[in-house]
């Protein structure tokens, strides 16, 4: 933790000159890394996370005003100051302090509080942004936690990641709760089995004899500023009407893909065999699919689909369901694998996470050429597995090599990805590390 003390002091110093006073305390919430079971938490699947031991901060000082005013220690964000109890999230932005304002407002309307005193903040974090390791849903825990402790309330970890995850969507993203729920849950030195509906964490023993490395591909995606994310909910949505509707289901109650499986009391093999035998493999149109669904247009656009959805003109089913199922099985395996830890315990994960990554890119396709060439030269180096993590479409990889194989690997891969581009300039602490499972998120008394 020295780290972790140097940087509280720091941040102390840096309140004191910003705001004339000194903070009344701290919180700090985890970035983190999902090693797999990409894009399916959100159609209610298990997903396997780890916190990282990057993270965010907040010095924090309760004021008697009721003026909120945010400060970030990155001059790139610039500072803001609002009512607390006039809360506007402008969703065509995703500036820095909406995603602040996002975990404040969840605790405010949780509550029923209307009468909100307002608080000095300055915030830090060491969290690569838009890479994919979670730097603004880090950012709303924080926040959610920072207003819990002003407030003097109690909630428990799970109650804080629901509400935090139910809060993000204020700023347009249709997320679907790993992030929060691994940064409350987190415990240093386990991964986590994420489970949804009811939410709840079990412990995930990684093998002792290899490290995960994640590696920048340095290409910055924000999926709030994106349709893409929100496309692709969308598609797993409107996939799961259709399979109930051919299974004679009640498809208009119908959200997500577990949801049939569940109702139909199959296995995630059969859901792969029912996906084949029902949706094809060339893009839907919307007439298309209020054919198969026997409604009209204005009912797709008024019932169905999101606002930033009802513009698109094909939705990929086939290839959305086909790699939700088969993610959703691969995690399940993981566990299993590190659970029963035989002797190659270590190339039988590296298989999994080669599979992922083939399935983000050509059934998800939310990979990018980067991300690609990133994961190739990591398998070339010495990974028995690499794949995306995150939302993807630019951010970073993941990477399971064995311990013995870690110097020689992270040299290799900082000259043939980093050093033949201007990508090194980019710092070689955010762009290429070895992680291990870190803690959840903490409230620190004083610095």
């Amino acid at each position: 933790m020295p780290i972790l003390c140097d940087r509280l002091l720091k941040l102390k110093e840096m309140f004191n000159s910003k705001f004339g006073s000194v903070p009344k305390f701290y919180v700090r919430a985890p970035g983190r890394v999902n090693i797999i079971g990409e894009h399916i938490d959100y159609c209610g699947y298990s997903v396997l996370p780890m916190a990282i031991e990057q993270d965010m901060l907040i010095a924090v000082e309760p004021v008697k005003t009721h003026v909120l005013q945010l400060a970030n220690t990155n001059p790139l964000y610039p500072d803001f100051s609002t009512s607390a109890n006039n809360i506007q999230i402008d969703k065509t932005k995703p500036l820095w302090h909406n995603y602040f304002l996002c975990g404040f407002k969840g605790i405010q309307e949780h509550f029923g509080l209307s009468d909100l005193t307002g608080m000095n903040c300055l915030v830090d974090g060491n969290i690569p942004p838009s890479s994919g390791l979670s730097s603004s849903s880090a950012l709303v825990c924080c926040a959610g936690l920072v207003t819990l402790t002003v407030l003097g309330m109690n909630l428990s970890k799970v109650e804080l990641a629901e509400i935090c995850t139910k809060s993000e969507h204020y700023i347009g993203t249709e997320g679907g709760g790993m992030d929060q729920s691994i940064s409350f849950l987190a415990e240093e030195g386990t991964a986590k089995l994420i489970e949804f509906s009811p939410l709840r964490a079990t412990d995930v023993k990684l093998p002792s004899g290899a490290v995960f490395v994640i590696a920048n591909s340095c290409v910055e995606m924000n999926k709030a500023a994106t349709s893409h994310f929100n496309i692709r909910v969308m598609e797993c949505w409107l996939a799961a009407k259709l399979l109930a509707k051919h299974k004679c289901l009640p498809w208009e109650e119908v959200l997500r893909l577990e949801e049939v499986q569940a109702k139909l009391e199959v296995s995630l093999e059969e859901m792969l065999l029912i996906t084949e035998d029902t949706l094809h493999s060339e893009p839907y149109s919307p007439e298309e699919i209020c054919r198969c669904l026997g409604i009209s247009l204005q009912e797709l656009k008024t019932q169905i689909l999101s606002p930033n959805t009802q513009d698109v003109l094909t939705f990929k089913l086939y290839q959305r369901a086909k790699h939700v199922y088969s993610e959703a099985a691969r995690v399940l395996q993981f566990k299993k694998i590190c659970e029963e830890a035989p002797d190659n315990t270590v190339q039988l994960l590296g298989e999994l996470m080669n599979q992922s990554h083939v399935s983000c890119r050509d059934m998800y396709e939310c990979s990018c050429p980067e991300l690609d060439q990133l994961v190739d030269i990591c398998r070339k180096f010495g990974a028995q597995g690499s794949r995306l993590t995150g939302a993807g479409w630019g951010g970073c990889t993941v990477s399971i090599v064995p311990a013995d194989k870690l110097s020689s690997f992270l040299a290799n891969v900082h000259e043939a990805y980093y050093q033949r581009s201007n990508r090194s300039l980019v710092p070689e602490k955010q762009s290429l590390f070895a992680t291990k499972p870190g803690g959840g998120a903490l409230v620190f008394l004083e610095a």
